[in-house]
């Protein structure tokens, strides 16, 4: 687990940990994954979430793959995760990552201490590539893992359609 101290935006002073998900944290995190679901083409999936599935979905991934939520005073603020990116057995060294912070708290630059622990267990585990795939009009998320080394490596103009448009899609490499 990592715990730093940070101060929040009424210059108290917070406590934010990074530690391994829970399945008990499914309820927080379907809260924020949901809020993209609904309201944004940064997540492709169009129906919510429910608690339930978002458990079934750490109990599978978080048992294989790096897979952490970020606190703020004990509060689930953002998760961040890999899991496998294709099927093959010749992909089984390439991960797909993800990471998602409350809508309250982006621009705060905490996303990147999530993405960086993943890295790390990423690295633990053997795994050689990390793929971020991003919605081309998400360019926040671009430049963000452009800002930890991922390098775009292809693009898809019209893939993902949600809200009564085509979608591209930018997918961007880290070698590690």
């Amino acid at each position: 687990m990592l715990s730093m101290r940070a101060l929040s935006e009424e210059d108290t002073e917070s406590v934010l940990l990074i530690r391994p998900v829970s399945e008990k944290d499914a309820a927080a995190i379907s809260g924020i994954y949901n809020h993209y679901v609904e309201n944004t083409a940064v997540s492709f999936e169009t129906e919510m979430v429910s608690a339930y599935e978002m458990q079934q979905r750490i109990k599978e991934l978080s048992s294989a793959y790096p897979y952490y939520v970020l606190e703020e005073d004990g509060e689930v603020i953002g998760y961040a995760y890999v899991h496998q990116w294709k099927e093959r057995a010749a992909y089984s060294r390439t991960v797909e990552a993800t990471v998602y912070l409350h809508k309250d708290h982006c621009g705060r630059k905490l996303a990147g201490l999530l993405m960086r622990k993943v890295i790390d267990g990423c690295r633990e585990c053997g795994v050689h590539a990390i793929i971020a795939c991003i919605t081309s009009v998400n360019t926040a998320s671009l430049r963000f893992f452009e800002s930890l080394g991922f390098k775009k490596v292809s693009q898809f103009p019209e893939v993902g359609y949600k809200f009564g448009r085509w979608y591209g899609v930018i997918d961007c490499e880290l070698l590690i």
